[in-house]
């Protein structure tokens, strides 16, 4: 794992007022954990900026933030669009058997029999499980991450996982 690797966590999506208080857009779980890791790493097209000490409130169905030093409109609009990234060092550690999915993504997937299956490309959210997509080549597979039946292992430090999985399939 690579603890200086950025982590997507949201997104500015919008303008609230006139004092540089912006809309956002949170992916972290409750949606209002965003403003526990900080520094926030700001990217346009046109800019990047670091901000320590964003803060915010729920604002009807959404979340609003005042960005440190932002303190009118105009320049929260040069925000618009930017992605909220943190170092991945600022995440807490997952508990025992739990894993942020940057830290599987690029891991090699191998079954119980030592069968290489390819890389993680990246996960995807499915209302039953998460799921792993692999990549070998032209070959991609979808693969559950359940523990027990299908993911036997997660090994870091060999940078691998190793699932009951059928190669063929």
């Amino acid at each position: 794992m690579t603890e200086d690797r950025l982590i997507l966590l949201g997104r500015i999506v919008g303008l609230y007022g006139v004092q540089g208080w912006v809309r956002l857009e949170s992916w972290t779980e409750p949606r209002m954990q965003i403003f526990s890791y900080q520094p926030w790493l700001l990217k346009t097209a046109s800019a990047e900026r670091e901000f320590r000490g964003s803060h915010g409130r729920e604002q009807g169905k959404g979340i609003v933030a005042q960005l440190p030093g932002v303190a009118d409109r105009d320049e929260a609009a040069a925000w618009i669009g930017a992605e909220i990234r943190v170092r991945r060092s600022v995440l807490p550690r997952p508990k025992q058997d739990e894993y942020y999915w940057v830290d599987l993504e690029g891991l090699a997937v191998v079954t119980v029999d030592g069968a290489s299956l390819g890389t993680v490309s990246h996960l995807i959210a499915t209302g039953a499980n998460d799921v792993l997509f692999v990549v070998d080549g032209e070959k991609e597979r979808l693969i559950p991450f359940v523990t027990g039946p299908f993911v036997k292992a997660v090994d870091f430090d060999a940078r691998r996982i190793v699932v009951d999985w059928d190669p063929e399939f």
